[in-house]
């Protein structure tokens, strides 16, 4: 029912536990299929995502690149794109399969990030405020999505960076906000990020930076500051 597609470029060390999170789906029978599309990983990344029985497919770095080839060989009829540094809390199956039964909304976890520091709470409230309230979940939330509404918005763009946000955008222009299903299950993403630059710092870059592209700033040039 599902293909499963996360691209790696250097994720050994949080790979692991994001394949883990999905073994309850492929004994349910829900994960029909695991896509990794790897950007040139230097370290074990391929090498993980091959013993966990996945097809390891490679490609020109760059995660809109790596999404796009992840989902054009992908062959179930429901898709859920997820970031290699994610782990699904061990509801997600059963959230999964309930949402599975409307194609024409797309699905997104409930935000968490792997720290106990109370700005963390916070970030992540605001994350679910932009979900809902302006439609741009990001893509660390995960997104499941029938192949036929994938396919007819036009899939993903080859963007470095804000190809999530570009996607739903054309989703809500199509369909409206209502067509984004918050699920009853948590991605836990990580927050090395956050804890390195500083919360509050990096939630205003990172605002910033919408801000920008919204603007109309080319993604490659605003990839280029986030790294």
């Amino acid at each position: 029912m599902l293909s499963v597609i996360i691209p790696t470029l250097d994720a050994a060390a949080r790979l692991p536990a994001c394949l883990a999170a999905l073994a309850p789906g492929a004994i349910d029978g829900l994960v029909k299929e695991l896509v990794v599309v790897d950007g040139g990983s230097t370290d074990a990344s391929c090498a993980i995502a091959d013993d966990a029985g996945a097809r390891v497919l490679t490609s020109a770095a760059g995660r809109g690149v790596q999404l796009i080839a992840g989902a054009a060989a992908a062959r179930a009829p429901w898709l859920l794109f997820l970031h290699a540094d994610t782990v699904l809390s061990e509801d997600w199956v059963d959230a999964a399969r309930a949402h599975a039964v409307d194609p024409s909304r797309v699905g997104v976890f409930r935000l968490r990030f792997d720290d106990a520091d109370p700005r963390a709470r916070l970030v992540e409230a605001g994350a679910r405020f932009r979900a809902r309230t302006f439609g741009v979940p990001y893509g660390d939330q995960g997104l499941l999505i029938a192949r036929p509404l994938y396919d007819a918005l036009g899939g993903y763009r080859p963007w470095p960076l804000f190809e999530d946000v570009d996607i739903m955008e054309r989703l809500c222009r199509a369909q409206g906000r209502k067509a984004i299903a918050v699920l009853p299950a948590t991605a836990l993403t990580g927050a090395e990020r956050y804890r390195r630059d500083g919360y509050f710092r990096q939630a205003a870059r990172n605002a910033a930076r919408l801000i920008r592209y919204k603007a109309g700033a080319d993604p490659a040039a605003l990839a280029r500051g986030y790294e």
